[in-house]
């Protein structure tokens, strides 16, 4: 009789820890609705699902509404072949170009139809989004009439590219390792592929490359490539094709032949045969994507060829399969006396018309690389001949790992709203990627991905936000950073209205708070020995652009990269309209100011402050702005799953202590160029530089 009390409690503790949530199955939850009547209704509305089509992508739309609807219902949803004559539920339907506006296999309509809704497309993958779409608005128990739409992707390739080698790492991946276990493929294939494409498939996105862009040969070996079979059988079921990063010297490396030129006809031979090799394997690849002649990659320029004629060579082999090659932009070369900002243009505009149509120039969404906040890359509105694709990063190399809560949406909108003026006013970033600006036959939004073996996907269970976030956004680029935020949480973690409201006012701030305690005002710090640790002291390298002092160029004169004409002009490769905004420094937007001028730290700026003074305003108040992160996170603790809400609030305190870091880092390295105190309202540093830089070495000793 003594063990039963004992018996309770664990009894207790395994429901407890069995109905936690671990934020593995992301936005696609499905919980049972707790509001009678909605769920009463939604029960009464669906009594069906059908289906007349039996293909793999039309049978997991169909599965997907059972399970979702069902889970939300309580409810036996059946799925049948024609629709019964008696009842209301949800036809799919394949319709030809007069019954569905847009037009595309992967658009979709939903509609009200004799008291069932009807979600028709032209092609299979329409149907598997417009269910998700139906699924979307079921699980922010809007009313069913108000469902009806349309919609059509406003990019064609939508993508996640994976930074993952062979041996089961990933380049700046902070969630585990990587989720392709290639010692067990092809012969055992993990569900979890399977719950990656549908997770994929639910926001659009339509392609995934595999492997790092850093690449190994033997992603082309037979081996290998039977491996990568067996996830795109997985994926092909999801409307989602594959691509793979290649090594661009594999000929001689994997091939044996001398020379990887691309214009020699033995190369262009061997490219061709792999390329028949890889399709008769993998009958639906989607194509190569190429890193050349950047960071010690091998690439076309080794045999003073250029980045067009080593990407014709590959669009020539994959031009009879309709494959594509994205080529990407990010290039610059060890010159001590260039501007690593201006290095992809020099490259890449010269090149403009050049390039294969099957061709697409792959452009990160700033000059530099990833950073906090970059103004647009100049690349975009300078090849109006040639398709340029979108590469945002989804992994937080520059944002805090896994460790800081950075809601990403704003950094793409930013981007994508940026007018370049290419062909007057209004001709935006997402003009340009859409392809609707310059009428692209191929476009393309790659995000590089932030997913790994964590259980929940993404290490920070906010980050799952940033990979929701890219895809709604390569679906559409009109939504709004709101939207998306109060969207993703009310999927994701609550429907409870007020504290929907608290998470993704959280959400929208996040990203200005950690350009705060940063890199404000423009500052930048592309290289520290982490990417995660402050170290804006960092001076040795085997190159310059490798070192932190390269960026910020603080002196005892000021601060900032004088990009002007004065500088490294930098700023002739935007246009006029642009380069007024930008150009001079009492009127450049504080946001872009160290980026483009070099600033005396006495210089009093738009805010009202000296240079100085506002630099300790922005670190103080961005580190101190976590604390307001926190106390909102625990106003909604009620609302979320406690162990999704002691997660993220252990995750806070850990970016409130590394924010402080980072504000110290700064402020005392800089306090020795500008010989200021800090303002009087602030706390003084609590610890020297010295003391800062030693715990900066024993984290990069770790």
């Amino acid at each position: 009789m003594k063990t039963w009390p004992l018996l309770c409690l664990l009894i207790a503790l395994s429901v407890t820890y069995a109905s936690a949530d671990d934020g593995y199955r992301l936005w696609l939850r499905y919980e049972r609705i707790a509001d009678p009547a909605v769920r009463a209704a939604y029960a009464k509305t669906f009594g069906f699902i059908a289906v007349s089509d039996s293909g793999d992508i039309v049978h997991n739309a169909a599965r997907e509404l059972q399970t979702g609807i069902g889970a939300m219902t309580g409810k036996h949803i059946p799925i049948v072949k024609t629709v019964p004559k008696n009842g209301r539920g949800i036809r799919l339907s394949l319709s030809g170009a007069s019954d569905v506006t847009p037009v595309s296999a992967d658009s979709y309509a939903i509609s009200l139809e004799g008291g069932n809704v009807v979600i028709k497309s032209a092609g299979n993958t329409g149907l598997l989004y417009g269910s998700f779409a139906l699924l979307r608005h079921l699980q922010q128990h809007l009313p069913v009439e108000k469902v009806v739409t349309q919609s059509k992707p406003k990019v064609q390739l939508r993508m996640l590219n994976h930074w993952d080698n062979p041996e089961g790492t990933i380049e700046r991946g902070y969630a585990g390792s990587s989720l392709w276990k290639w010692y067990e493929l092809p012969e055992t294939v993990d569900p979890r592929y399977a719950d990656y494409a549908r997770a994929n498939a639910s926001i659009g996105i339509n392609g995934t490359v595999v492997n790092n862009v850093n690449a190994s040969a033997r992603f082309l070996t037979a081996e290998y490539l039977h491996k990568v079979a067996a996830l795109a059988g997985v994926f092909r079921k999801y409307g989602i094709k594959t691509y793979l990063s290649v090594h661009f010297a594999a000929p001689k490396t994997l091939g044996g032949l001398k020379t990887s030129d691309p214009l020699d006809p033995e190369v262009r031979k061997w490219w061709t045969e792999k390329t028949k090799e890889i399709y008769g394997i993998i009958p639906d690849f989607g194509g190569f994507l190429v890193k050349a002649n950047s960071e010690g990659e091998p690439g076309p320029q080794d045999y003073g060829r250029t980045h067009a004629d080593g990407a014709n060579m590959l669009a020539e082999a994959l031009a009879p399969f309709h494959g594509v090659v994205i080529w990407r932009a990010f290039v610059y070369k060890a010159d001590p006396n260039a501007d690593r900002f201006k290095a992809a243009y020099d490259e890449f505009a010269a090149l403009d018309g050049k390039f294969a149509r099957n061709v697409i120039v792959q452009v990160k969404n700033g000059p530099i690389d990833f950073q906090p906040r970059e103004p647009f890359s100049p690349l975009f509105g300078n090849m109006p001949r040639t398709p340029l694709g979108m590469e945002f990063q989804l992994t937080q190399e520059y944002t805090g790992f896994a460790t800081h809560w950075v809601y990403e949406a704003p950094i793409f909108k930013e981007c994508l709203d940026s007018d370049t003026y290419v062909n007057g006013k209004g001709s935006t970033v997402a003009r340009i990627v859409d392809g609707s600006l310059h009428n692209y036959p191929l476009t393309c939004v790659a995000g590089v991905a932030n997913t790994g073996s964590d259980r929940n996907w993404t290490g920070h269970p906010m980050a799952q936000a940033n990979w929701y976030a890219f895809g709604r956004l390569a679906w559409d680029h009109t939504l709004s950073a709101q939207a998306i935020a109060r969207e993703w949480t009310q999927l994701t973690l609550t429907t409870h209205a007020k504290a929907v409201a608290t998470v993704s006012d959280i959400m929208l701030r996040s990203r200005a708070i950690y350009v705060d305690y940063n890199t404000p005002l423009g500052l930048s710090r592309p290289w520290t020995g982490s990417h995660y640790a402050p170290e804006p002291w960092q001076n040795r390298s085997s190159r310059p652009d490798w070192t932190a002092i390269y960026y910020h160029r603080a002196d005892s004169l000021g601060l900032g990269f004088d990009r002007t004409a004065s500088g490294s002009n930098a700023l002739e490769q935007y246009r006029p309209e642009v380069r007024r905004a930008w150009e001079n420094a009492e009127t450049c937007p504080l946001p872009y100011l160290l980026w483009f001028h070099h600033v005396p730290w006495s210089k009093k700026l738009s805010s009202g402050r000296i240079l100085w003074d506002e630099l300790c305003h922005r670190f103080y108040t961005g580190a101190d702005s976590v604390l307001w992160m926190q106390k909102q996170w625990d106003g909604a603790q009620t609302a979320i799953d406690p162990a999704i809400h002691a997660d993220v609030t252990g995750r806070l305190a850990k970016q409130y202590k590394e924010a402080l870091w980072w504000r110290d880092a700064w402020i005392l390295y800089l306090q020795t160029f500008s010989k200021q105190p800090v303002p009087a309202i602030y706390p003084k540093p609590e610890r020297t530089l010295e003391e800062v830089k030693k715990s900066v070495n024993v984290y990069l000793m770790r």
